[in-house]
């Protein structure tokens, strides 16, 4: 295939991604027109349809799935020759992609921007912001080159290096302060405000109160924990939120924040990167400076 490039590989890649023109090219900052082009030659190339382009649909042909296939392995391999080219030239230097969860991301980045900069002053940092599952994969995808996350994550191909670990609060309205700090099992039966699906902290708070997913009952969702406060706030329900949200997320809410007693609920937050990223040490160096902002930050 003389003349494949690797601008190619990355847009089929997108366009794998994103199954649509318009946001494949959105992604790869071209526009359609050339996006299609690029692709259209791609094929040619190949002697083979690589998309079967519907009315309203777009899809991958067997042939276009297995070469995508090949095609991240290959443009994962460039990323890797590219950081290992990075490592020899000293100090962290250049793009830095890294994802954060959103139940840590605006509590945690704002320091962790600072400190990163300050240590690193050519690092050039890309953040993003996910739910744990959508990170993961594009960690694996060679899309970010690190995420912090709730662990474990348990996938053999990533690293997990611990930062901290941080207690769940109670978030009830004001009228209930001074009430008795209710168990799990008392929980149960509370209108509890939730995480939308997709979000670890949703998992997790239901594991405190040992309901699971499979049992009938009422649970209230909201997109963020700050809406989830406002709510609580206006007597619709009660809601966990982790320790680190409470400064932000309680100063202007008519609500209440307890403690629970021991054992209490808590989760460990770490950042993870692929095994084979040859930034390791870099990396192990970001967790210690992430680390240090996010113990400076426990109350």
């Amino acid at each position: 295939m003389i003349g494949l490039t690797i601008k190619q590989l990355r847009y089929f890649d997108a366009l794998a991604r994103h199954l649509h023109f318009g946001r494949a090219a959105e992604a790869c900052t071209i526009s359609q027109p050339a996006l299609s082009l690029q692709i259209k030659e791609l094929e040619n190339m190949a002697g083979a349809m690589l998309v079967e382009r519907g009315a309203r649909t777009l899809r991958l042909t067997p042939i276009g799935e297995d070469f995508v296939i090949k095609a991240r392995q290959v443009l994962l391999a460039i990323d890797e020759l590219e950081d290992l080219m990075r490592v020899s030239q000293g100090p962290f230097a250049g793009r830095f992609r890294l994802g954060v969860i959103p139940t840590v991301a605006p509590y945690l980045l704002p320091d962790t921007i600072t400190a990163l900069t300050g240590r690193f002053p050519d690092i050039d940092l890309e953040l993003r912001e996910s739910v744990t599952k959508s990170l993961v994969a594009d960690l694996l995808d060679s899309r970010l080159d690190a995420a912090i996350v709730a662990l474990p994550i348990s996938e053999p191909a990533l690293r997990e290096f611990a930062l901290f670990q941080e207690d769940f609060v109670l978030v009830r309205p004001r009228k209930d302060d001074g009430k008795p700090v209710p168990s799990p099992d008392m929980l149960k039966s509370m209108r509890l405000l939730l995480l939308e699906e997709g979000h670890c902290f949703r998992d997790q708070a239901l594991s405190f109160c040992e309901i699971t997913k499979t049992q009938p009952r009422q649970l209230m969702e909201g997109s963020s924990l700050s809406t989830l406060v406002q709510m609580v706030g206006a007597g619709m329900g009660v809601t966990l939120i982790p320790e680190m949200a409470v400064a932000l997320e309680t100063r202007n809410a008519n609500v209440s924040v307890v403690t629970f007693d021991r054992p209490k609920p808590n989760r460990t937050i770490g950042m993870v990167w692929r095994k084979s990223n040859p930034l390791a040490d870099h990396l192990m160096e970001v967790g210690a400076i992430v680390r240090g902002v996010g113990q400076r930050s426990d109350p």
